[in-house]
């Protein structure tokens, strides 16, 4: 159905409904199980004026979010042809992420804006990121308190929005390989409020911000590692392989297989340790 690739994806909080966005500029509805129609078409419910980067669910409202390469943030409902709002981004959207009644948007030029979700959404904060090179990915913590950022540039910067006594902002190198540095793709936090970090060197790594320790390293898949997640009971972890465009269109292999990975959680790798050595800055 999509007429060109597709960037994102999110599901509804019952995971009865899948929303998609991509390079076609739509904003689609696919509906699964028994409300799916006769003929599995999905309903288009959106529309920007450039490519839809993200997508996400807004659970405080059940209104869909997606934010574009032409500078927008617009507000979905299903029953509406319209969106219900509209936001101006400071530039393209290269990433969002939405928990609870927190979204933050990371933007083209380092921009990093937040918001307050809950009700009518309102700007809660913009900075430019702590991290000195182009943001690639982001993540809001699980309770709320701020974010992490990733960059091309194999570093992660953890962002307190609210004050937390005895926990300071601070940042970390990560996917590097000798004097080779690899994009960070993905960041996703785990329901125990540690997180994975996936990137263009094909290792996932699982972190614990508070304590500042990597709790597991896996070993490289030789391919980029494009996205990951995981599920809602955070037993399983998901990550797919394909070419990341890091390197531009030069490095790209056509036929070059595209792979999704199943790795079943064991709590004591993601679950918090007691502290050891720190995070090497």
């Amino acid at each position: 159905e999509n007429q060109a690739p597709v960037l994102s994806s999110c599901f509804s909080p019952d995971g009865s409904t899948v929303f998609t966005g991509g390079c076609d500029k739509a904003v689609r509805m696919w509906s699964l199980g028994a409300a799916a129609p006769p003929n599995n078409v999905p309903q288009q419910i959106g529309v920007h004026d450039a490519p839809v980067k993200n997508v996400a669910f807004l659970p405080s409202t059940n209104l869909v979010v997606s934010g574009g390469w032409d500078k927008f943030l617009k507000f979905w409902d299903a029953r509406q042809p319209n969106p219900v709002g509209t936001l101006e981004l400071p530039e393209r959207c290269y990433d969002l992420d939405v928990k609870g009644n927190l979204m933050v948007v990371a933007c083209a030029g380092r921009h990093i804006v937040a918001y307050d979700v809950q009700g009518q959404p309102r700007e809660h904060m913009r900075k430019e990121s702590p991290l000195k090179f182009q943001s690639r990915c982001i993540a809001a913590f699980p309770d709320m308190t701020g974010f992490a950022v990733g960059s091309i540039e194999g570093r992660v910067g953890i962002h307190y929005i609210q004050k937390v006594q005895g926990k300071e902002s601070f940042a970390f190198k990560c996917h590097r390989q000798d004097a080779n540095v690899f994009p960070v793709n993905s960041i996703c936090f785990h329901n125990f409020g540690t997180f994975s970090t996936v990137g263009g060197d094909g290792v996932v790594n699982f972190w614990d911000k508070d304590n500042k320790q990597r709790l597991k390293g896996f070993t490289s898949i030789n391919k980029s590692i494009s996205c990951a997640n995981f599920n809602a009971r955070g037993d399983m972890f998901a990550y797919a392989s394909s070419y990341d465009w890091s390197k531009g269109s030069g490095s790209y292999a056509p036929g070059t297989s595209n792979e999704i990975l199943v790795h079943y959680v064991a709590e004591d790798e993601i679950k918090p340790k007691a502290k050891r050595s720190g995070i090497k800055r």
